[in-house]
């Protein structure tokens, strides 16, 4: 518990700087809805004849003229990108930032076991994503009444837990390839997070290509496909935790038998 706590304090700048940066576009996008809304529906028919840009955006099954169609194409790239980012972020260095800050030799030299070591530093990684995702929760939920719209809580929650769970399996993913690094995470676990939305984009714009949505977990926190369809894909999210638990199985298997310098 002790090591979940120092964790958890150390990345208490970084999960106050994205949790307020993402809650803060999420509530200004909000916001701005009725303001924009009489235009929406004439925005919607256009947006609906821009062919492989709509298709790619989901804007082919959601009326954006509604509040939640709004807040499934606006807010969920807002949430879903800005969330994978900092799962992303805060997971693949977990391992890796002691040998990349010359502490690890200090760490291991107390009682504590390395699969120990790393299952405290994935608890923190965890309730680091869980937290965050809660009070962006909270945020959407508040804004959207203060702006008098009604809260569609079935969508919104639908939405917002698959963002979670989307970020929980990006934090598995980069969990696991922090143990297989000693410094440059950031650039690569920013980059998967950005690899794997270029991956839905292109899933959705092309057929030839749609088994990219195997691979990428935007695929099942697409807002146009939980708005439309009131579900998730029940399928994809059993796969995507799968991925996620081969990462973090990856990390405990190579941090054990790793030579920390």
């Amino acid at each position: 518990m002790v090591l979940i706590r120092h964790e958890l304090r150390q990345g208490r700048a970084s999960f106050v700087i994205w949790t307020t940066v993402v809650a803060m576009l999420l509530a200004v996008c909000i916001f701005i809805f009725p303001q924009m809304q009489d235009g929406m529906e004439g925005m919607s028919e256009m947006f609906a004849s821009m062919g492989g840009f709509t298709e790619a955006f989901g804007m082919d099954r959601i009326n954006f003229g509604t509040f939640i169609g709004f807040y499934a194409v606006e807010c969920g790239n807002i949430l879903g990108l800005g969330g994978a980012l900092y799962a992303a972020l805060f997971s693949v260095g977990a391992l890796a930032k002691e040998e990349q800050g010359h502490t690890a030799e200090f760490l291991l030299a107390h009682p504590l076991s390395r699969g120990r070591v790393a299952a405290e530093k994935l608890a923190a990684v965890m309730i680091g994503v869980l937290t965050f995702n809660i009070c962006v929760y909270v945020v959407a939920i508040v804004s959207t009444i203060l702006c008098g719209e009604k809260v569609p809580f079935k969508e919104i929650t639908l939405l917002h837990f698959a963002y979670l769970l989307m970020q929980l399996e990006i934090a598995g993913i980069c969990f696991g390839i922090s143990a297989f690094m000693r410094r440059g995470t950031a650039g690569v676990g920013l980059g998967a997070a950005i690899l794997m939305y270029f991956f839905n984009l292109i899933a959705n714009l092309s057929k030839s290509a749609e088994f990219l949505r195997y691979i990428t977990p935007f695929a099942y926190a697409d807002g146009a496909d939980i708005v439309s369809l009131k579900k998730l894909d029940v399928g994809l999210i059993c796969l995507g935790m799968i991925y996620a638990v081969l990462g973090i199985a990856a990390a405990f298997t190579k941090y054990r038998r790793k030579d920390i310098i």
